[in-house]
């Protein structure tokens, strides 16, 4: 192998005795560099999967020199994707010997799952979509062909101009909605006002945004017919049988207003400044530019990957002691709801079955009225079977689906000092969600318990802007765990609820025990949604502490079903021996429902001390982080 890893030794003097001390090997990478150079600084190489197969041929032949591990450095750029970032068993570390994936100092190495989006020009009178743009947008269009991924053209729902997110096209626009007028299960179809889908001329790719108490639906529009003074429509499958099965949660139907929506992706849309559109079968893409923004000069970005690393070891053969640090993680996708919609059940968990049970009843709840059956969105870093994994002041954001999952498998693993900002669903995601064979009303209790997430430590990190795609998404979302701490977080701005512990609505011992919820700051949650709260959980957790956290009022969305259903802390279905202690809040508002045994509420509410309330959120030697809480 012609690869000569660089090397430094430091030369000192111990008790009259000349030592040396090796440090870790070194493997340099640049945008600028090429994967046949052999990875020093002055001649970096271009990618980090090479990097990380050079390190794990040194470790296979047991070279020396990897004694005290090594160091992956990234020089500052877009590392622009073409797949997920795959690590392995093989790039396993020790504790003596880590592998450590570092931004070099200054620099901001950026990876990245988006496509850049060029070639820009004003639409021409004769495009084949000018007819259906409505009138008073056409002089404001701009037009480009979609360009190509991995050899072909390809779909995806966000558009980042100059950083910013345009709006997929829509009505009504901002934050305005309408109203249901009818809600039909026995024909599952959908009352609507027959005015804002009159002059749309294909149903293709048109989305209804439905908002269901906790949660959201998207549904792909299949037709319409006129009934009565009204409209009606009906949807795609899979989501059509789903949606009109599914218990809860389900659209409002009642005097007080019927459930909130708005249509998204139609060209009749394309009506306002930061508006944009796909054209999927032209290859095309529309956008209205916001004031100041020159399409033809403009950093446009279209995301391609969902994923973008992937650390998948397995029980017996986990991912150990590989850490992240100073990286940016920028631009995931997230298309199944233009393929499947999406109706989740709960934190963007999403049914793929659920039904009513008519007569109600399961062995382990006997008045139980319906099941379901749930799988996970995606996120940006993917980790599952891994051993004291680190990410240390990382970015993550532009994402469509969640941050960071730590799934199965994953041990004394932790994620500080991150910084998560414009996260479509959850920002982080951890544990296990029952997804897939276990009906979501069921204890997880594996017998073979290397599958459970253990001594995951979430602190210091900064989360604005979460769930904003899926609206019931949480901030950081955690189900089945065990001995997770979760301290010293600041959560500004989610749409639903700011930290989510536990899953299974089930007062039956299960795998989650012993977490900790300590000393966060929450302010601004439920920006979107009602049924919430700043602290949240679900199902038996002995051992539990919910501690000295500061949770501010939220920002009650006009568009809920039930502007006071909501608590500061709220122990859910089944929370049982779970302390609740020493929480400054603005008001005692809390919510137990449907609890079990064993929960101790102690010295909650606006009378907890200053003390507490100062020291909660992130730490001042987070110096960035922290003096940027609530600025975003």
């Amino acid at each position: 192998m012609n690869f000569i890893p660089a090397k430094k030794l430091w030369w000192a003097v111990v008790c009259g005795c000349l030592t040396v001390q090796m440090l870790a090997v070194e493997v340099w990478v640049s945008p600028k560099g090429s994967d046949r150079d052999a990875g020093t600084r002055e001649a970096p190489l271009a990618t980090l999967p090479m990097a990380l197969r050079k390190v794990r041929e040194l470790r296979r032949v047991n070279a020396p020199e990897m004694s005290e591990g090594a160091k992956i450095i990234l020089r500052g750029g877009i590392y622009a994707l073409e797949e997920p970032v795959f690590i392995r068993p093989e790039d396993s570390g020790t504790e003596a010997s880590p592998t450590s994936i570092v931004g070099a100092e200054g620099e901001t190495p950026v990876l990245s799952g988006g496509v850049s989006v060029s070639g820009w020009s004003r639409i021409a009178k004769n495009d084949e979509l000018a007819a259906r743009l409505p009138e008073a947008a056409r002089a404001h269009i701009w037009v480009t062909a979609v360009p190509q991924f991995n050899g072909r053209d390809f779909e995806f729902r966000q558009l980042w101009v100059n950083g910013h997110k345009a709006v997929r096209a829509r009505t009504p626009n901002g934050s305005d909605m309408l109203r249901l007028t009818a809600w039909d299960k026995e024909n599952r179809e959908a009352g609507v006002p027959s005015s804002d889908l009159a002059g749309v001329a294909n149903l293709d790719g048109v989305e209804m945004v439905l908002l269901q108490m906790w949660e959201i639906a998207v549904l792909r529009l299949k037709t319409l017919h006129a009934a009565g003074e009204g409209t009606r429509v009906t949807f795609h499958s899979p989501e059509s049988r789903v949606q009109f099965e599914h218990p809860w949660p389900p659209p409002v139907i009642n005097a007080n207003g019927n459930s909130p929506f708005f249509f998204a992706n139609a060209p009749e849309f394309l009506d306002s400044p930061g508006e944009w559109y796909l054209d999927r079968r032209a290859g095309k893409v529309y956008c209205w530019p916001r004031e100041g923004e020159a399409m033809d000069t403009a950093q446009v970005v279209a995301p391609a990957l969902e994923t973008l690393v992937r650390i998948i070891g397995t029980a017996e053969r986990p991912v150990r002691y590989v850490n992240f640090s100073g990286i940016e993680f920028a631009h995931t996708t997230w298309l199944r709801p233009s393929t499947h919609g999406q109706v989740p059940l709960q934190a963007g968990m999403f049914l793929i079955d659920a039904y009513r049970l008519n007569p109600k009843g399961t062995p382990d709840w006997r008045s139980l009225d319906n099941q379901g059956w749930v799988e996970s969105p995606p996120a940006g870093i993917e980790v599952s079977f891994a051993q004291h994994l680190g990410f240390e002041q990382c970015r993550f954001t532009h994402m469509a689906a969640s941050g960071v999952e730590f799934g199965a498998g994953v041990h004394d693993s932790r994620i500080v000092g991150g910084d998560f900002s414009e996260i479509g669903i959850n920002g982080l995601q951890l544990g296990f969600f029952g997804t897939g064979a276990l009906e979501t009303h069921l204890p997880w209790a594996p017998q073979d318990e290397r599958g459970i997430v253990t001594r995951a430590r979430i602190a210091n990190n900064r989360l604005t802007d979460t769930a904003n795609e899926d609206w019931g998404g949480v901030a950081i979302a955690a189900g089945f765990v065990r001995e997770t701490v979760i301290e010293h977080n600041h959560i500004e701005h989610t749409s639903y609820t700011g930290i989510s512990v536990g899953w299974g609505w089930t007062r039956t011992p299960n795998a989650a025990q012993h977490n900790r919820i300590h000393a966060n700051r929450i302010v601004r949650f439920a920006t979107r949604l009602a049924d919430t709260a700043g602290i949240y959980t679900l199902s038996a957790q002995p051992g539990t502490i919910i501690s000295e956290n500061v949770v501010e009022a939220p920002v009650m969305s006009p568009w809920v079903h039930d502007p006071n259903h909501w608590g500061y802390i709220y122990l859910d279905e089944g929370s049982s021996f779970i302390t609740v202690r020493d929480n400054w809040t603005a008001a005692e508002k809390f919510i137990k429902n449907a609890n079990g045994p064993g929960n101790d509420w102690r010295n909650n509410g606006p009378t907890v001390s200053q003390k507490i309330k100062d020291a909660a959120g992130i730490r001042p030697d987070y110096g960035n982080l922290k003096k940027s809480e609530g600025k975003r």
